[in-house]
């Protein structure tokens, strides 16, 4: 494991050598701050490989509504479902910052996880967390309240994205992506009067703190307490 990369990511899960000839493949592009790297309703079917910087995924939903499907960050794969399925693209990759990505067509793909049997296996692996991830979701929504919901949506982003803070033994991490309470409300499945009313308790509480820019996870062992996770992670 190349720990340039965060163990949540699909590059993380492949051997050095895999790993190595995958960063060869494809074209590399850099995107500007809020530039769309996939747009919803495309045809096309390139896969774009993340190594460096953060992007949303994003739907737009009949009646206008936007909504947040997913935040993913360097070492991440993205624009595989319209690419393997031959459908359209299902959603909009948005850039958070400076972004630079591979676009890997879909026959190269195809052939090289035909030649990496670790790299097939860490394309399963990834997409059976994703689905893992929706399936959470749904459950949610029947079995918490809306405070716990919340709580259980920033605690697995902050397992998987969030960057601990220095001299705090990994207590107090920082999700350093600029996401609003309405994108991340539309995570949790929640009203955005409700999401306001859940990050105020669980700041209240002392378990996250939140400024303009990013939301700090003031305790990770009690949000992980409050949410009912435990010490589980979805990744």
């Amino acid at each position: 494991m190349n720990h340039e990369w965060s163990t949540s990511t699909f590059l993380s899960r492949l051997r050095e050598a895999s790993r190595s000839e995958l960063l060869q493949l494809g074209i590399e592009r850099n995107y500007s701050p809020h530039q769309s790297l996939l747009q919803q309703g495309d045809l096309s079917r390139h896969v774009l490989l993340l190594t460096r910087g953060v992007v949303k995924v994003t739907a737009s939903s009949e009646s206008g509504d936007n909504v947040l499907l997913a935040v993913r960050i360097a070492g991440d794969l993205v624009g595989e479902m319209a690419a393997f399925e031959n459908l359209p693209r299902s959603g909009t990759v948005v850039a958070c910052n400076e972004v630079t990505a591979r676009i890997i067509q879909l026959h190269s793909l195809e052939t090289f996880l035909a030649q990496k049997p670790d790299a097939m296996k860490a394309v399963l692996r990834m997409l059976s967390a994703r689905l893992r991830w929706a399936n959470r979701r749904r459950i949610d929504y029947r079995s918490y309240d809306a405070p716990t919901r919340f709580a259980r949506v920033l605690a697995e982003l902050g397992q998987a994205y969030a960057q601990p803070m220095p001299g705090e033994g990994g207590k107090r991490r920082v999700l350093d992506v600029t996401l609003t309470q309405k994108e991340l409300a539309s995570l949790a499945g929640l009203a955005l009067p409700t999401a306001e009313k859940s990050l105020a308790t669980l700041t209240a509480l002392g378990l996250v703190q939140c400024s303009y820019r990013n939301i700090t996870i003031c305790d990770v062992p009690r949000l992980l307490e409050f949410a009912k996770l435990g010490g589980e992670n979805p990744y």
